[in-house]
């Protein structure tokens, strides 16, 4: 059997989840305030630069999340781009049936995107365009506006557990 040939339907979901876990991910708080002014948010391991002109970025959305039609309907998006020391704040955020924001530092901005403090980047957004694409809504994000904290090191999802970069040689 080569590498490539599939077996049963779990086997196959199987291979295929160890299969995407091994492309390392950046992990993103996308976040707003919920109508009634509190902050609601999910975690994304599928947050990707699209465009320059125009500032566009997409999270992947499984059609299951009951969060993202809370999200979907806020004028604005915090997209927080989590640092290495925010992985229990990416946890708490992914979980079901808790305070997603009990003891986490956040912050607003004009727009009621809420963004975590704390994070390497933040991107404040707009949806753009929506495509669905199996189980998942493909979400394109126009940025609007955008920060960078250049002290504060990228949280990476690789192999189902998050990590940190190491640099092999610095930049010239």
């Amino acid at each position: 059997m080569s590498p490539i040939d599939s077996g049963d339907t779990d086997t196959d979901l199987t291979r295929l989840r160890r299969l995407y876990g091994r492309y390392p991910t950046g992990v993103a708080a996308i976040c707003a305030l919920d109508e009634d002014g509190s902050p609601v948010g999910i975690v994304a391991t599928s947050f990707t630069p699209v465009s320059m002109q125009p500032a566009l970025v997409s999270i992947c959305i499984q059609h299951t999340s009951t969060t993202w039609p809370r999200l979907a309907g806020t004028s604005a998006l915090g997209v927080s781009v989590l640092a290495t020391d925010q992985e229990a704040a990416s946890r708490q955020l992914a979980a079901k049936n808790v305070d997603r924001f009990a003891g986490i530092s956040w912050f607003t901005d004009d727009s009621d995107a809420v963004f975590l403090t704390g994070a390497a980047a933040w991107l404040e957004c707009t949806i753009s365009t929506s495509v669905t694409a199996g189980d998942h809504d493909v979400v394109l994000l126009e940025v609007h506006h955008s920060a960078v904290d250049d002290s504060a090191e990228p949280l990476v999802f690789h192999g189902s557990i998050f990590r940190s970069l190491a640099a092999t040689e610095r930049p010239r």
